[in-house]
């Protein structure tokens, strides 16, 4: 299985951290540049995405429909479709809700939260457009899943089986069997880094994990305002990746003009998004980056991660938070820093300040901004 020539390696791109008390795999695989479990720089983590994207453009020119896995890849699978240009059509699986015949379920079987979605109701239209399909992952292990979400699409849309099908990843590490098994499915395989084959159940064996502990929401008031503009668009449903660009463009820069103030004030800076919601963040995080801010970037996720002060263990530090879409969902926030200034960047229709305000309580820092998907900002200064 070809590899793009980079400077990626596995010591660049794999750290192994131990699942918390999660009986399908004990392990999980954590890139340290994607911006996802640990804080990375935005431009780090958007290169290393964007070279993926760009060998994939070289060899598949003709691919105009991208698919992205959630919640890890959304981002990943954002710029990816940004190589092949604006009218790639680009959307990302799922795991929020979402009901009717445009929907199709499968499942991630190894996963916490097994069942993930695809709006399907733009595909007939999306297949006659493109010669490829890239089905974009941070990291494929087996193939299963892919393999079986395929033959599910396959038997509802038999356009899908007529295309060149790419599996495209930052790492992968499945066996030679595993890629017959993927070709003879008539996928193909293409990664950044290919992984050896090791023993990460037994590497995490001896390590004793606690699980992150509850951060409690305070009952702090925060200031609210309105950005102009449209918000951020939804790539849950199919759009083009060229307006997807441009709606984070757009906050970005009603965030920078409206709520952020000048950049020389911001200090040291967390841009943090919400689980599926990665991409909006890193844009907003580079271009803070290019007007000479100091910024780190990651998310919230749904994977409970064990804590561990081993030495090389990434995940050292945690908190317990509930989901900022889902009242009774569990979401964790790993690694956090001291900082100058906390931007949370989502797409959440909500208003419901508890997940923000349980956040607040475990941040150390001055200001805290949070913008929802709608362009709502609630602002906290912390003194």
């Amino acid at each position: 299985m070809p590899s793009y020539t980079t400077s990626y390696t596995k010591e660049t791109t794999l750290r192994v951290a131990k699942r918390y008390r999660n009986a399908k795999r004990a392990y999980l695989l954590v890139n340290p540049l994607q911006a996802k479990h640990m804080p990375v720089s935005p431009t780090e983590a958007l290169t290393m995405m964007r070279t993926l994207g760009e060998g994939l453009q070289q060899e598949f020119p003709g691919a105009r429909l991208v698919l992205g896995f959630a919640e890890t890849a959304t981002a990943l699978g954002a710029a990816v479709a940004s190589r092949l240009g604006p009218d790639c059509a680009f959307l990302s699986t799922t795991r929020e809700a979402g009901e009717g015949p445009g929907w199709v379920r499968f499942l991630e079987e190894h996963s916490h939260a097994a069942e993930q979605k695809l709006w399907g109701g733009d595909l007939d239209a999306l297949l006659q457009e493109t010669d490829t399909v890239l089905f974009v992952d941070d990291e494929i292990s087996t193939g299963k899943t892919l393999r079986n979400m395929i033959a599910q699409l396959t038997r509802r849309w038999p356009a899908l089986g007529e295309k060149t099908l790419v599996a495209a990843s930052l790492l992968n590490r499945v066996t030679p069997e595993q890629e017959e098994a993927l070709a003879d499915a008539g996928i193909t395989c293409r990664c950044l880094v290919r992984l050896p084959q090791e023993d990460h159940t037994a590497q995490v064996a001896d390590w004793t994990v606690t699980e992150a502990p509850p951060a409690v929401p305070q009952n702090l008031s925060f200031r609210q305002e309105t950005l102009p503009g449209e918000g951020l668009l939804d790539p849950r449903k199919t759009l083009r990746i060229g307006a997807y660009d441009r709606s984070c463009q757009a906050v970005a820069e009603a965030m920078l003009s409206r709520a952020l103030g000048p950049v020389e004030t911001l200090g040291k800076t967390l841009v943090l998004g919400t689980e599926e919601c990665m991409y909006p963040a890193l844009r907003l995080g580079e271009k803070l980056e290019r007007l000479g801010a100091e910024v780190c970037c990651h998310a919230t996720t749904r994977s409970p991660i064990g804590l561990c002060n081993a030495p090389g263990y990434p995940i050292r530090s945690g908190w317990k938070l509930p989901s900022f879409y889902e009242e009774e969902r569990t979401t964790y926030v790993y690694n956090l820093k001291e900082y100058d200034t906390v931007i949370v960047l989502s797409d959440t229709k909500k208003t419901d300040l508890r997940a923000i305000q349980a956040l607040a309580s475990v941040l150390t820092c001055k200001q805290l901004i949070y913008t929802q998907g709608e362009g709502y900002v609630w602002k906290l200064s912390k003194g």
